[in-house]
């Protein structure tokens, strides 16, 4: 059964009720970490996820949609971008989804903003999660940390991908 989540814009990452940020330096430049986002089947180094598939043909842009499974796969959900800015004069890239639909109850909103840009060696990376829980969903005293754990192995995963770059 899907149960539909609720649309945003680009303000939510910051007013969120959970919210999570990763904010690293990845040695690679940034063209090079945007294809690694941007390819069909990333995040396969991401832990917690079993598999991030593009539904919608390339190039990618707003209208994008994307199925993504969390490890080992039972927790499915749908995603709609509604963000996606590729400036290559600046090698500033970024992009934002919010969930459309999942397959478990208790997820009102759901979505990802990824921001890359460059640094004197490397990327920046930004990484922004935002969730709103509804109806019987966990407590947030008791999300949060779980939450925190999952969003740490994948900071830990990314991290430690593209340390295996030669740039």
């Amino acid at each position: 059964m899907a149960y539909d989540l609720q649309p945003f814009d680009e303000s939510y990452f910051d007013t969120a009720p959970m919210k999570y940020t990763i904010d690293v330096h990845i040695p690679v430049a940034p063209e090079t970490a945007w294809a690694e986002f941007t390819r069909q089947n990333t995040l396969d180094w991401c832990r917690a996820l079993n598999s991030v598939t593009y539904t919608s043909p390339a190039p990618y842009g707003v209208g994008t949609t994307r199925s993504v499974a969390l490890a080992p796969g039972v927790v499915k959900m749908d995603e709609y971008f509604f963000l996606w800015d590729e400036d290559s004069e600046t090698s500033t890239y970024k992009h934002g989804f919010h969930g459309v639909r999942a397959n478990v109850p208790g997820l009102r909103k759901f979505g990802e903003y990824t921001e890359v840009s460059p640094t004197e060696h490397g990327s920046r990376l930004v990484w922004k999660f935002a969730m709103e829980l509804g109806g019987t969903g966990l407590p947030p005293f008791l999300s949060g940390p779980i939450a925190n754990g999952a969003f740490g192995t994948v900071k830990t995963d990314t991290v430690k991908h593209f340390a295996t770059f030669n740039g």
